[in-house]
């Protein structure tokens, strides 16, 4: 293998470019050429590539998004666009891929192997942290760190007002960030997709801290809820509690975006040198990931169909910690 390829796909994360920048380095470490792929798999299909070198990944591990771009390919999941993807490559001279993103991103790259039995590994980048085959993705702690931020600054204002606040995270299918932000920032209520929502169990909470003299409070809801997100949680809670003003925050995209943290760096580029690495070794078809700190391979097969376990255990300190 003389030269590969490398690109991001899906939702953005912070860390995608210091995984970026280890793959880029460790491919001339070894002597590989490396092809820069933009707007994903939607640039392959297009031929947008660019080669790149170690001044390309020069003032990048700081940054959040990615410099390659990235972007979701309707036509990448036809069998058409992938062939053109592929002439596109090997006209570009690449004989291998590294993939960063989620599930779809992982969904693609592994029809892309089965149709053209191109190399390719795929990297954990996604802040919703629910991959299969990995503790933790490359995004997911900065997300964390900003949710917290974010919930820190809404308890003050909360405090202040007699306010009942509910907050709505990321997290379409999986409440990794719901959870960990709600015991972080001393939540009343988490609601997540891995468990079933009682309205009436939260009015409860909310007016037994009433009598107790509890001046505010903060639900965090994750968008995927069963409760149909934030909005809707709070017209059912204010239908039979209306001692607080309620008012509703949906944080959004801002989680995904800002500097990358500490962990979230250090990860991305072990990650990013352990898949050029996996390349040469021969091996594809499969995600690098980080299982006990240490690098782990899955096949896209397990990492498509199953999906990271949430510890409800986790779920119970909520109950506990909030009374």
């Amino acid at each position: 293998m003389k030269r590969i390829g490398v690109l991001t796909s899906g939702g953005d994360a912070p860390g995608m470019n210091a995984c970026l920048r280890a793959v880029v380095r460790t491919a001339i470490y070894h002597n590989l050429e490396v092809v820069g792929i933009y707007r994903g798999y939607e640039g392959m299909i297009d031929g947008d590539f660019l080669k790149m070198d170690r001044h390309s990944v020069s003032n990048i591990i700081q940054r959040g998004g990615t410099i390659l771009k990235t972007s979701r390919s309707p036509r990448f999941r036809t069998e058409e666009g992938r062939q053109t993807a592929y002439n596109r490559l090997k006209e570009a001279g690449v004989e291998g891929l590294v993939v960063i993103g989620g599930d779809g991103s992982y969904a693609g790259a592994q029809a892309f192997y089965h149709q053209t039995k191109m190399p390719i590994v795929g990297v954990p980048g996604t802040i919703d942290n629910d991959l299969y085959g990995t503790d933790y993705t490359i995004g997911y702690d900065t997300a964390l760190n900003t949710a917290v931020d974010a919930i820190d600054k809404i308890r003050n204002t909360a405090d202040s007002h007699n306010r009942l606040f509910i907050v709505e995270v990321m997290g379409r299918d999986a409440g990794f960030i719901a959870l960990n932000t709600g015991i972080a920032g001393g939540a009343e209520a988490v609601l997540i997709p891995e468990t079933p929502t009682y309205i009436d169990q939260i009015i409860t909470k909310l007016e037994t801290g009433w009598r107790h003299h509890k001046t505010s409070s903060i639900i965090i809801v994750a968008e995927g809820d069963d409760s149909g997100g934030a909005m809707e949680v709070k017209d059912k809670i204010n239908e039979k509690f209306t001692e607080y003003d309620t008012r509703v925050v949906i944080l959004g995209h801002v989680q995904r975006g800002g500097i990358p943290s500490c962990k979230d760096r250090v990860m991305a580029s072990r990650l990013g040198h352990a898949a050029v690495e996996t390349l040469m070794e021969g091996l594809t078809n499969l995600a690098v990931g980080l299982k006990n700190n240490k690098i782990v391979h899955t096949s896209f097969t397990k990492a498509t169909k199953l999906h990271q376990e949430m510890d409800l255990t986790m779920f119970e300190l909520v109950e506990i910690l909030s009374g």
